[in-house]
């Protein structure tokens, strides 16, 4: 089931998100912005009331926003949870009336099989790169690529 996350998911939110950031999948983030940002995260519950997923609508700007932290356990990909948890951020975005979605991501094909196009990331705002300076990959050896999706 997916639904809006609740301060009693994010200790395993953190945890989920700490597993495929030691992994390089993606950017760790801190219990305290899970706490500060729980309202932009929704989740997948599993039968037995255990997260097993989770996706962040981020919003950058009045018509921009990025999907991020989009992580699903080992034990519950190819089961369509990612698309949904993509698809519920995207419903969101669209009202509140948000234009544009971004994902910055090493998994190209999952994205644009959701309608993403692939887009040069200098062609984004330079407000998006603001936790880029976080990676351990950042600026040198990143191999993400931009991804990007009209809603309007």
């Amino acid at each position: 089931m997916i639904r809006k996350a609740r301060i009693a998911d994010v200790v395993e939110i953190h945890k989920m998100l700490w597993h495929f950031s030691k992994a390089e999948k993606l950017l760790a983030r801190s219990l305290s912005e899970l706490y500060t940002t729980v309202r932009d995260i929704v989740v997948f519950e599993d039968e037995a009331g255990r997260i097993a997923g989770c996706c962040t609508l981020h919003i950058v700007d009045e018509d921009l926003a990025e999907i991020r932290s989009l992580a699903v356990l080992e034990s519950h990909q190819r089961r369509g949870i990612g698309r949904d948890l993509v698809e519920a951020c995207i419903s969101e975005a669209k009202e509140l009336g948000i234009c544009k979605l971004f994902a910055l991501t090493g998994e190209v094909a999952f994205f644009e099989r959701l309608g993403f196009q692939l887009e040069d990331k200098e062609d984004l705002p330079h407000k998006v790169w603001w936790d880029c300076r976080h990676c351990p990959k950042h600026p040198n050896y990143c191999d993400e690529s931009a991804l990007v999706l009209d809603i309007a």
